[in-house]
């Protein structure tokens, strides 16, 4: 059974292709390293004794990705691939739109072409937008509050309405929430691009010494140190969510959303104190602006996908801690290394 992991060379496609090969499954990635490094196929090679088919294609060229379809029998995908930082999609809004959308739509569109139409979303809980409170639910109205935001929720209605339209179609919409740690082995993990927009690579850079100190966006939110709450979930722990996931959408028809999150809450600040006591490493910060578009509070029930899927998240946010230092300390330049 081969699986297309698009985005799969990124950082929670990366460690999905370790889980997947893990249980058994070949694994075809397409990657155009926008958001990723060639040195990840090392390190996949590395960590799973597998050559790992890849080709270097942008979705939106559709002759390069039917290129793809033609040469594996594929049976169905993981669909990560897209832009994703946030404040870069409120300022080139149609950058966002052009890539996102319009790669998922080639994508689906060679998937009815080739008979494959059986799909795991990467979504986001930033659809659940500004108005609903938290533990959000998949049943929720949604909203969005940003033009990443819009691109996935935008790509959640094309995959409902292809279904709509052709009931063979078989969907699962993961909505993760903030995804931090790396693999155990310490060889793969996040290394983004530029100044990091996400809060534990900015806090491993600190503590590496590759930036002089955190910045934390606000201090007056209604939570109990002031800071925003968030749901930090190990990336191993998604990874397995998608495979759990893809078991699901290979036994049956129809489209379902899921909060991949572990359903508690952790403040910026109580991040930064577990990073400091799990690693014995000090992070300085300053306390700046708040980030327009940051709500307070953000924290999952995951209730539907332990039901459903038989999944939960393991991991501690210690755990989290130690593995983001563990990849960061050996590796102090990302794949750059």
């Amino acid at each position: 059974m081969a699986i297309l992991v698009t985005g799969g060379a990124g950082y929670i496609g990366s460690h999905t292709v370790v889980e997947l090969i893990e249980k058994n499954y070949d694994v075809v990635i397409v990657d155009d390293y926008s958001n990723s490094k060639p040195e990840v196929l090392n390190r996949l090679k590395e960590i799973t004794g597998k050559d790992v088919p890849f080709h270097e294609v942008n979705l939106c060229d559709k002759e390069a990705l039917r290129e793809v379809f033609e040469a594996h029998e594929l049976d169905a995908v993981i669909h990560f691939a897209g832009y994703k930082a946030v404040g870069e999609s409120v300022a080139k809004p149609l950058k966002y739109y052009s890539n996102n959308l319009n790669g998922t739509i080639v994508l689906m569109e060679l998937m009815n072409e080739f008979n494959v139409k059986k799909i795991v979303f990467s979504s986001s809980a930033t659809v659940y937008g500004m108005n609903n409170e938290a533990p959000f639910v998949e049943e929720m109205p949604l909203s969005t509050t940003n033009p990443y935001g819009t691109t996935k929720m935008f790509i959640e209605q094309f995959i409902q309405d292809q279904y709509i339209a052709d009931n063979q179609w078989s969907a699962a919409l993961l909505r993760y929430f903030n995804p931090i740690g790396a693999h155990e082995s310490g060889r793969i993990g996040e290394d983004p691009n530029d100044i990091p927009n996400n809060l534990m690579p900015y806090i491993t850079q600190v503590a590496v010494g590759k930036r002089e100190k955190l910045s934390v966006f606000g201090s007056d939110y209604d939570t109990h140190d002031g800071t925003g709450v968030r749901d930090y979930i190990h990336v191993v722990d998604l990874a397995k969510g998608h495979i759990k996931a893809l078991e699901k959408v290979m036994g049956m028809t129809g489209v379902e959303a899921y909060n991949l999150g572990t359903g508690k809450g952790y403040s910026v600040l109580d991040v930064v104190h577990a990073f400091e006591n799990a690693n014995d490493v000090e992070i300085p910060y300053e306390i700046v602006d708040r980030r327009s578009g940051d709500i307070a509070t953000s924290y999952a029930d995951a209730t539907k996908a332990k039901n459903q899927l038989g999944w939960e998240a393991t991991h501690s946010i210690e755990d989290m801690c130690r593995d983001s230092w563990n990849w960061q300390k050996t590796n102090p330049n990302g794949y750059e290394s």
